[in-house]
């Protein structure tokens, strides 16, 4: 049978808190949350161990998810959310484009735009012409991470 005092232990508690914030760093965007679950957690061990005051509990708290931010949380947006190769920013990239043929994916019009594949990968792309979907096309420019583009002329 389960002791309702052994529930209402400090460590049981700051545990229960870490779970339920490790759940919701899975639902909300961020990485934000998790750091908190970390700092309830560090008290749960700590709690365990040595008796200690509610306001010390809450200290601890407070300097264990600051710290854990401060120091995790740039590697774990790497690990998270995928490094580009070659540690240059994507859109720096986008310049290597320029010269270069696509495939329009997705038929381009001059108010709505559309998408062409280049290197496996489709960009959204904006022309001053209609450009039908299946035809070749020349990259000129960019805009922000939107490609310019015109269509080939027929040889």
């Amino acid at each position: 049978m389960i002791n309702l005092e052994n529930l209402l232990e400090p460590y049981v508690t700051w545990f229960c808190v870490a779970i339920i914030l490790f759940i919701l760093e899975l639902i909300l965007p961020g990485l934000i949350v998790f750091f908190f679950g970390l700092g309830a957690l560090v008290v749960a061990v700590i709690s365990l161990f040595i008796d200690i005051s509610l306001n010390f509990q809450l200290a601890i708290f407070a300097v264990a998810t600051v710290t854990s931010f401060l120091t995790l949380r740039n590697r774990l947006k790497k690990i998270f959310r995928g490094q580009i190769s070659g540690g240059g920013r994507q859109t720096e990239n986008l310049k290597e484009f320029i010269g270069q043929q696509a495939v329009v994916r997705v038929a381009i019009s001059q108010v709505t735009g559309g998408r062409v594949e280049i290197n496996g990968c489709e960009w959204k792309a904006i022309s001053s012409q209609d450009i039908e979907e299946g035809q070749e096309v020349e990259i000129i420019g960019r805009d922000n991470i939107t490609l310019k583009v015109k269509p080939l002329e027929n040889k």
